[in-house]
């Protein structure tokens, strides 16, 4: 009688796919799925980790060919000067076409007004709505993760935006087998979200184990801020600091990076990134939780935004 062993998966099992590799086995699926599907796909990229990995992803999903997707960033004119720096070095590194939606100019122009507060996140829907109009792209690569905030967990990975730009979650598709629905009607486009089903632990790990590159801003180092409702804020000229707020230097870094008035440091002495993965995986709060002013003006805030268009 001849006996069968049962090999599990993730032991003896040298065909089993560790969790690093699966994920980014999909993620390639993904941005080759839309190469194959979609006439004019384009990158959000804004230097921000997320975007990083994912532009890293599409990087060895093409390789030994160049990505056949421009990119995208919606800048805010209140970016961090590390962040752009660092994204306009990496688009020049691999000879990458970059599109620039600038609020400032909409500002100017009349087309959008300053808020009180001084956060211009919530101004980017507009111009990401008319640039993706102008370009006609048709699919629109984001670095969204579910585990970020309770509007992005409804997500698919295909989300169909109609002519306006505008999310209906009741429009959303069904994704069994990881088969991915791209239609859709004239003036309509896709919204991708390749790395969806990553945590901000597994962010941290990918990019060690791969050793990617990031903005110095993502690991512990001086810095003047104040606090405003809780959050390190750095000091620009945006509206920061007010009458009573006192600048002060403090060791922090960021786990998210977006628009300076609304995106706060955290205290760290995490310098290295084994460093920031033993903190990221004791922490009990998503970096969105902590670190962003603009997803606690209300219970609803990043819904209402994708509704509009924002992402």
């Amino acid at each position: 009688m001849t006996t069968v062993a049962t090999v599990q998966e993730g032991t003896d099992n040298p065909y089993a796919l560790s969790h690093l590799d699966s994920l980014e086995s999909e993620a390639v699926h993904i941005f080759r799925e839309v190469a194959g599907e979609f006439e004019r796909p384009v990158i959000l990229f804004s230097g921000g980790k997320d975007s990083i990995v994912m532009l890293h992803l599409a990087l060895k999903a093409f390789a030994p060919a160049p990505v056949p997707f421009t990119l995208l960033h919606v800048d805010t004119g209140h970016n961090f000067p590390e962040v752009l720096e660092y994204r306009d070095r990496t688009v020049a590194r691999h000879g990458l076409r970059l599109h620039v939606a600038s609020v400032q100019e909409y500002i100017d122009a009349g087309k959008l007004r300053e808020r009180p507060d001084g956060t211009r996140n919530p101004l980017q829907t507009v111009p990401l709505t008319e640039a993706i109009q102008q370009h006609r792209f048709d699919a629109v690569f984001g670095g969204g993760r579910r585990d970020e905030e309770k509007a992005r967990a409804k997500e698919r990975v295909f989300s169909l935006r109609d002519e306006f730009s505008q999310w209906d979650p009741r429009r959303q598709r069904p994704e069994l087998w990881q088969l991915y629905n791209g239609r859709h009607a004239p003036g309509e486009h896709v919204r991708v979200f390749p790395i969806s089903n990553w945590t901000e632990l597994d962010v941290w790990q990918y990019i060690a184990r791969e050793g990617i590159e990031l903005p110095e801003i993502y690991f512990a180092h001086e810095r003047e801020v104040f606090n405003r409702s809780g959050m390190w804020l750095t000091a620009g000229d945006w509206g920061g600091p007010k009458e009573g707020e006192q600048v002060e230097t403090r060791q922090v870094r960021y786990r998210t990076v977006g628009d300076m008035s609304c995106t706060g440091a955290v205290d760290s002495d995490a310098t290295t990134l084994d460093a920031v993965i033993t903190e990221i995986a004791a922490s009990r709060l998503t970096e969105r939780g902590a670190t962003r002013a603009d997803d606690k003006m209300s219970e609803a805030a990043m819904e209402d935004r994708k509704r509009e268009g924002y992402f």
